[in-house]
């Protein structure tokens, strides 16, 4: 029966962050006011894919099913969330384990769309660029319709092609690419002046952050450590952090484990879940660092996205300078008789 449910899991793709941002904010919106969850799932409106999800999770609470397991078989939760919410509710009220989740999933659907919103711009600006650039010859008639069309379409066309390329690349790197091949591709990431150190930032942050909302539902560390590093998508700083454990089984505590390791991020990670520990306050202190990171994550993004756009335009304006430059407009031309 794991397996089936297993199976079952992973045929779902995930939901967006601004979906699972909803969902959760719902769930703890309702918790709070004390509605049982079989009402609380049926009084709950997500867009499409959720919507199937929604009404499967609802006929899965109505059989008597917990939440945890009617989340996870209807494609609602994904593991993580899965392990959490079960841990929760075991505990008690899952209500601070969904705001968890909630401002989590709302903080990173914010910084996509920002990201997103601030590229719209540049995009259709190249694109009108394409399409004005030769229009001079077009209204003169020295190209033709099928020549224009072509002309402006082709680089858009080239870009979507090289777009589809790499999700291609990248999707199949994460399922069936040799493991070899991944562990090359990933170790090259890390190395990548600016963006390099970002992804590690990144992924260390994953891991904390997961950590955190595991320890603070009550799920055991060794129990919590496994499935906080599944959330690491470079295998290559996965398999930094899955020695974690076995050092810890050995009498290490977290920031002892932690220690002379690569890919932290942040080498103040040790100083703040040593602070944890000996407060006994780990999850909160796993969560304050997480937010850094995440700040600083975001803060480096917000860079990328107002530099994007400037080096769009500074190219783009180049090309058309150097189109009008070498289209012969500014030549002087020779009447046919003297020539």
């Amino acid at each position: 029966m794991a397996t089936s449910n297993h199976t079952n899991l992973n045929s779902f793709s995930s939901l967006s962050y601004a979906l699972r941002a909803d969902l959760f904010t719902h769930l703890a919106t309702m918790e709070k006011a004390g509605l049982p969850a079989d009402k609380s799932f049926a009084s709950l409106k997500l867009l499409a894919p959720a919507s199937a999800r929604v009404e499967a999770a609802s006929k899965l609470l109505a059989r008597g099913k917990d939440i945890a397991t009617a989340g996870l078989q209807s494609g609602l939760f994904n593991e993580l969330e899965g392990h959490v919410v079960r841990a929760a509710t075991g505990a008690g009220s899952p209500a601070r384990t969904y705001k968890r989740l909630a401002d989590t999933y709302t903080q990173k659907a914010r910084q996509g769309k920002a990201i997103k919103s601030r590229m719209t711009l540049p995009l259709v600006f190249f694109a009108l660029s394409l399409f004005l650039q030769p229009l001079p010859a077009f209204i003169t008639g020295s190209m033709t319709p099928a020549a224009y069309l072509w002309n402006c379409l082709r680089p858009i066309l080239l870009l979507l092609g090289f777009y589809t390329l790499f999700k291609v690349f990248i999707a199949w790197l994460n399922t069936s690419a040799p493991p070899a091949t991944r562990r090359a591709v990933e170790n090259r990431l890390t190395t990548i002046p600016l963006f390099g150190p970002m992804h590690v930032k990144r992924n260390a942050r994953d891991f904390f952050e997961s950590l955190g909302l595991m320890l603070e539902a009550g799920i055991p560390m060794f129990d919590a450590l496994p499935k906080a590093c599944k959330t690491i998508s470079n295998q290559q700083i996965q398999s930094e952090f899955s020695g974690i454990l076995p050092k810890m089984k050995q009498g290490a505590t977290l920031a002892e484990a932690l220690s002379g390791m690569n890919y932290l991020g942040e080498t103040h990670a040790i100083e703040i879940v040593k602070t944890g520990e000996s407060s006994g306050t780990l999850p909160e202190m796993l969560w304050r660092h997480a937010n850094m990171e995440t700040e600083a994550v975001r803060h480096f993004q917000q860079q990328v996205a107002d530099w994007i756009p400037r080096i769009v335009y500074g190219a783009v304006m180049l090309w058309m300078a150097y189109s009008i430059l070498t289209s012969g407009a500014f030549m002087p031309h020779v009447p046919e008789e003297l020539r």
